[in-house]
């Protein structure tokens, strides 16, 4: 004869079993790094006879009655053995704490604080030196060569208007040949400094590559690197071009209306242009320069045409002025800084084994002078542009993460680098 009911469930037949120790949860609750839910233990386990072996409703041999808690259970809402409470963090994990996000490569694959894309770059030349030295050697000492030639034809005129004999006062025929001089030199210097900007930009294409693969944990080789880059030379070359035309329309427009204003005998006004043109120019030259920033890195990875890529820069760009223009400024002061540390010194040193007095700059055209400091300037660039190219890369990197979720693509794309890498290691 069966036992009467308490509350609507009835105990099978036969002495009760004495009860089960309490058994360690199966394992440590939900998700790693999440909390568990609001009273929520772990799930039921079936009885030997299965789930079906007892009613809906109904407490199990040895189980607590509805509302009563199992011996060695907490009662309901309150944490199961071993587990936190609802809105505690887990056995070793602390407050708030999330998983870190994929990094195989040089840098966190989320958006990136300015500290992350700074040691993103040197991590970039540690992580494939010979694409980032080797390359920035041969094409930076391609291009000083140049410019040495150029600065010593250039700078014969002004070291001849700096000696000590041409310091008296010129009669007409001597002020126009001073003009001339003037004319040449400043043309000389003008010709350096966009050979200067169009190798920079070039080789900044050809470490982008690198850097690109980093990011991802692969390491490109030179040949690699060639091959990838080289179908865009001749494209990037008209990009460069576009962009310095884009900066010099201000300031030949300045000293246009510069030598306009001084003509007419208009010195006033020529002076009001002097400092207005001049501030003008400068915050021309900052906003061109942020604005075109992205569309070298945007030309030679999504292989993008002249103007498709000079477009997509541009738009990369919006909205993200202040961001991209405060990184590249310090990114500037920096690699100015440690150029300057490398150059000044050389300088002194040539002009100290060049030059007979300090009244006398007929020195500066010395082969000896040209010589010494070429070599300063070489080292110089090789160490500085390796850096800020790969800054440039992970700015164009960022500015996708945080605008188009790039951070998927590479995340797939690092899983998949080091899939093939751990199959030809197998292999």
């Amino acid at each position: 004869m069966s036992e009467p009911n308490q509350d609507n469930g009835t105990s099978p037949a036969g002495p009760p079993a004495p009860p089960a120790p309490p058994a360690a949860p199966a394992g440590w609750g939900p998700g790693y790094g999440q909390a568990p839910g609001y009273g929520q233990g772990p799930p039921p386990v079936a009885p030997p006879g299965g789930y079906a072996g007892s009613q809906y409703g109904q407490p199990q041999h040895g189980q607590p009655q509805h509302g009563q808690p199992q011996h060695g259970q907490p009662q309901y809402g309150q944490p199961q053995y071993g587990q936190p409470q609802y809105g505690q963090p887990q056995y070793g994990a602390p407050s708030g704490y999330r998983p870190a996000p994929v990094q195989r490569g040089i840098v966190p694959l989320r958006p990136l604080s300015l500290g992350e894309i700074f040691d993103g770059g040197f991590r970039s030349i540690r992580a494939n030196p010979r694409v980032m030295f080797g390359v920035s050697a041969v094409v930076v000492t391609i291009s000083v060569l140049i410019q040495t030639v150029v600065q010593w034809y250039s700078l014969g005129p002004f070291a001849d208007l700096m000696s000590a004999d041409a310091m008296g006062v010129p009669t007409d025929a001597e002020a126009e040949q001073v003009l001339g001089d003037f004319a040449g030199i400043w043309s000389g210097q003008v010709l350096a400094g966009i050979l200067t900007l169009v190798v920079t930009t070039m080789l900044t294409g050809l470490l982008i590559i690198s850097v690109s693969r980093s990011v991802i944990g692969q390491q490109v080789s030179l040949g690699d690197a060639w091959a990838r880059a080289r179908p865009q030379l001749w494209r990037l070359l008209g990009l460069t071009l576009l962009v310095i035309l884009l900066m010099l329309s201000v300031p030949i427009l300045w000293v246009a209306a510069l030598v306009g204003l001084f003509a007419i005998e208009q010195f006033g006004l020529a002076v009001a242009v002097v400092f207005v043109g001049g501030a003008g120019m400068l915050v021309w030259l900052a906003w061109i320069s942020v604005r075109t920033l992205l569309a070298t890195p945007a030309l030679m990875l999504e292989d993008q045409r002249l103007m498709a890529g000079f477009k997509r820069g541009w738009a990369l760009s919006k909205g993200s002025f202040w961001r991209l223009f405060g990184i590249y400024l310090l990114t500037n002061l920096m690699v100015s800084t440690v150029a300057y540390l490398v150059i000044g010194p050389v300088t002194i040193l040539a002009m100290v084994f060049t030059s007979d007095g300090m009244t006398d700059m007929t020195y500066i055209t010395d082969p000896l002078y040209l010589a010494i400091t070429a070599v300063g300037t070489v080292v110089a660039t090789v160490l500085t542009t390796p850096f800020t190219a790969a800054v440039v890369a992970l700015l164009y990197i960022d500015t996708r993460m945080r605008r188009e979720g790039l951070d998927v693509e590479l995340s797939r794309a690092a899983e998949a680098a080091a899939n093939e890498a751990a199959g030809g290691a197998k292999a």
